[in-house]
């Protein structure tokens, strides 16, 4: 059972109405554009100069790609945040699910209701469905946000894994405690997501204002760095979701709604074997983003690669590279992308040369094998 109670210096309920405003870039409408099963990567989001444009976390959210909707409570949304100012007498609350959020440039003091947390780059924090929360930043700041309709996350199954591993629930912590009793004359806004649109009401106080509360229900952040990494000591190569921090899981057994994946520094041995990127499809979808490091794969013309993101949908082949920290989310379905603007197709002469360093790498493995043999 999952419950949490609040006790406060005021109600909640003394707002006056919500009425519609705009949504930017925020969508779940993804009939916006065409299907496209292609291989897809988007070049760096852009952070704006706060000398030129003030934007905080609201007015900073751009989705990237989704699939289902929140009115059947049924599948995800992917976006990005760019920002370069705080949020100032000002909350947002998000009735359609929970926010997964993970910070890639900049730390991000967030204030809920339950208190505060500061995240850091290669850190994560949930805020579940209904929470109210601000963010404050210092500079230009930038993250990706994995939004789960219907289903809250939780920890995976460690089957014969045991006890311990992967992410361990110790690590997980909830804000410190913190409230205001404070009047806001000139108004304070709170931001309600409902049903894919932006709604906004105000009222004269802060919302910040639980003194007390218990239940199991909460705002929590993770570091990444605390991840047990389980990893293949013998030969081929284990599934990727050995590798699942986080799982929002579907009405249908062993199929999740989305799988929140790392991988982390890790020792990736193995007997008797080579371990080149290798090549496959499956039937989840996949969508990466980096954190820190690079991409081995191209390299030459993204100076900050590691901001960039990318999509295989369904089916669509594609190649595992290996970076320092980055993060994947599975996906079971067909993945709409949105932002097309801002993608640019992974070339096939890529592919190709990876092929081909790959066969050459392996010949020349294989002939110092024989001549170490035939000593």
């Amino acid at each position: 059972i999952t419950l949490f109670w609040l006790y406060r210096i005021l109600p909640s309920v003394r707002h006056k109405p919500f009425t519609p405003m705009s949504c930017g870039d925020l969508t779940e409408n993804w009939n916006e554009v065409e299907p496209d099963p292609n291989q897809l990567r988007w070049k760096p989001f852009i952070i704006p100069k706060s000398s030129e444009n003030k934007v905080d976390f609201i007015s900073g959210l751009h989705t990237v790609c989704g699939a289902g909707d929140s009115k059947s409570r049924n599948g995800i949304a992917i976006h990005m945040y760019t920002c370069n100012t705080s949020m100032t007498d000002k909350c947002f609350q998000n009735a359609d699910g929970d926010f997964l959020i993970v910070p890639q440039q900049g730390e991000i003091l967030i204030t809920t209701e339950f208190g505060k947390m500061m995240v850091e780059p290669n850190e994560i924090c949930v805020i579940q469905q209904g929470m109210r929360f601000s963010v404050d930043v210092f500079g230009e700041t930038r993250g990706y946000i994995l939004e789960v309709f219907g289903a809250h996350f939780e920890l995976p199954d460690l089957g014969p894994i045991g006890a311990n591993g992967l992410a361990n629930p110790r690590d997980f912590q909830t804000p410190v405690a913190w409230y205001e009793d404070r009047t806001v004359a000139t108004g304070y806004t709170v931001v309600n997501k409902y049903q894919g649109k932006l709604f906004s009401c105000q009222q004269d106080f802060s919302p910040f204002n639980v003194v007390a509360w218990h239940g199991n229900y909460t705002p929590y952040k993770y570091n990444l760095e605390n991840f047990m990494a389980i990893n293949c000591v013998a030969f081929d190569h284990a599934d990727p979701s050995i590798f699942t921090v986080l799982t929002a899981k579907s009405t249908r057994p062993g199929v999740a709604i989305a799988d929140f994946v790392i991988f982390p520094p890790r020792w990736g041995v193995a007997d008797h074997t080579f371990r080149p990127p290798y090549y496959h499809r499956n039937c989840m979808s996949e969508f990466m983003g980096l954190i820190k490091g690079h991409y081995e794969a191209k390299e030459e013309g993204f100076p900050t690669v590691y901001v960039c993101a990318y999509a295989y949908t369904c089916t669509s082949a594609h190649i595992y590279m290996y970076m320092i920290v980055y993060i994947y989310i599975y996906i079971p379905c067909y993945v709409y992308c949105v932002r097309l603007t801002e993608t640019c197709h992974l070339h096939l002469y890529i592919v190709a040369l990876l092929l081909v360093l790959t066969a050459f790498i392996v010949l020349i493995c294989k002939s110092l094998w024989i001549k170490a043999s035939a000593k």
